[in-house]
């Protein structure tokens, strides 16, 4: 399963705890931060496990699913003007802005 990350990759310790404890709980334990696609990987789970997953990741965490379909992988950003003085643009609200805009081509 992919999670989305965060903008510039910034996740807060209970985040991450949540997360996990979830994961333990519906899956397997077993993460890949940021794989090929910059997701979140969730590595092993039953089917009937998912829906359980989906709705805890949406509704209780309010995270989004990560994509990677043909035509738009999940849009990732680097730390920007958060970390970086020779920052010329936003990267986080550049990526917000993507990932709402193409939303339908990433899942």
């Amino acid at each position: 399963m992919r999670v989305n990350q965060p903008a510039g990759k910034y996740y807060s310790t209970d985040y991450l705890k949540e997360l996990c404890d979830l994961w333990d709980f519906r899956g397997s334990g077993v993460t890949n931060m940021h794989g090929s696609t910059g997701d979140i990987i969730l590595l092993g789970t039953t089917t009937k496990q998912l829906e359980q997953v989906f709705w805890t990741l949406t509704n209780d965490m309010g995270q989004d699913l990560g994509g990677s379909g043909s035509n738009l992988r999940t849009p990732s950003d680097c730390l920007g003007q958060s970390r970086c003085e020779y920052a010329c643009y936003d990267t986080h609200a550049l990526v917000y802005f993507l990932t709402n805009e193409y939303q339908d081509e990433l899942h």
